[in-house]
């Protein structure tokens, strides 16, 4: 096969990242600290708006795994998580020694069923252990019921740990996602809408907390002059070369979230005429999808051979990427001994739902390409 292969979502250099890159060698600032970390952090909080004060660190799953112990969160507490999600929001509820405690979606956002939520929350009540937290997540850039979600919240006293890792870009009735919880967390993934090579952030609604995230992530190191720890901490903050490349990607941020809609709209066009799939789309405009990734539900038809699989193996015959919906994280192996609520949404949307090609680097003859692999199949099957 001569097709270059086509990723689901790829990096997508603006131009002026190795300006930033080039001045950190220049001035000898390599390390997890430097110009580029403070000019990133102040980008964010700049593009967040909402008063955000933003911690740069060197993963999306340490920015969870901070914002929990910022929660308060400790050995034997219960953290109630969106179960349709990568595996990066919850470990992190197992390495404080917690029990997480996973919920179903809902079919509007594919995020976490309220219904379910408030009934996880009043059975483990019932049980005698309060929710410590709850980890929400805006599953491919579509933001999760955000006022249902605050107001159980609010009702019982559970702060938010909000999962913003795919929607950067993405809002709420005018309000950045990743600025809704008590803290936010973002990534910088290299499939994300704008990465630092691997990298995320922890959003906080204070600068004592930020300060706080920001201790913890230099190995909680004392105000001595020597080397002094009271606390446990952890090597967490960003160096300041891969700042740098973030420094660049945030000034072609908004170029990539019309990009990636527009990506969106070409499916929304594409399938359009075909009954047996559905795009996944925001519910209404209240909520603004960056699209982080294009996705879509195929309705099984076996005497045609349709189905999520059989469209995913044509795509790769013709050497393009797609991939399965997250597995929820109920039905993981290292996870299923731990309680669930809810029914079979999140179950359901795995078994049939399927991630498209979605970079905001695609091409018109990319394009074609994937035009042409789904005319084929809906056609032949």
């Amino acid at each position: 096969m001569n097709n270059p292969k086509i990723w689901l979502s790829s990096p997508h250099m603006g131009g002026t990242e190795q300006k930033f890159v080039q001045e950190a060698f220049d001035a000898n600032w390599v390390a997890p600290l430097g110009p580029n970390v403070n000019g990133l952090e102040q980008d964010l909080e700049h593009y967040l708006g909402n008063e955000a004060h933003v911690g740069a660190l060197s993963s999306g799953t340490a920015a969870i795994h901070l914002g929990l112990i910022l929660l308060g969160v400790q050995a034997g507490d219960e953290v109630l998580c969106q179960s349709m999600t990568f595996s990066a929001s919850a470990n992190p509820i197992l390495y404080l020694g917690a029990i997480p405690v996973f919920i179903d979606s809902e079919m509007d956002t594919w995020n976490l069923c309220p219904l379910a939520l408030e009934e996880a929350i009043l059975d483990r009540i019932a049980t005698g252990k309060m929710p410590k937290a709850i980890i929400a997540v805006h599953l491919y850039g579509v933001p999760y019921r955000i006022d249902e979600i605050r107001t159980i919240a609010d009702k019982y006293g559970i702060p938010i740990l909000e999962d913003s890792a795919e929607a950067l870009g993405s809002s709420y009735k005018g309000q950045q996602c990743g600025t809704f919880g008590d803290i936010g967390v973002l990534s910088f993934n290299g499939n994300k809408i704008i990465t630092t090579s691997g990298g995320g952030a922890i959003v906080t609604r204070t600068k004592a907390l930020k300060d706080r995230a920001v201790f913890f992530a230099t190995q909680s190191r004392d105000d001595a002059p020597h080397y002094q720890h009271s606390e446990i901490g952890y090597n967490y903050r960003m160096s300041n070369i891969c700042a740098g490349i973030g420094r660049g990607q945030m000034e072609v941020l908004d170029d990539h979230v019309v990009l990636r809609r527009k990506m969106h709209s070409f499916y929304v066009d594409l399938f359009s005429a075909i009954d047996l799939v559905t795009v996944f789309t925001a519910p209404n405009d209240d909520y603004f999808a960056n699209y982080w990734l294009s996705a879509i539900v195929v309705e099984p038809n076996a005497l045609k051979g349709i189905s999520r699989e059989t469209l995913r193996l044509a795509f790769e015959v013709a050497n393009i990427e797609c991939r399965p919906l997250w597995k929820p994280m109920h039905l993981q192996p290292v996870f299923e001994k731990y309680p669930y609520y809810g029914g079979i949404v999140s179950e359901t949307l795995f078994e049939r739902g399927l991630c498209l090609p979605s970079g905001s680097n695609l091409t018109d003859e990319e394009r074609d390409r994937i035009s042409a692999v789904i005319r084929e199949f809906f056609t032949t099957a």
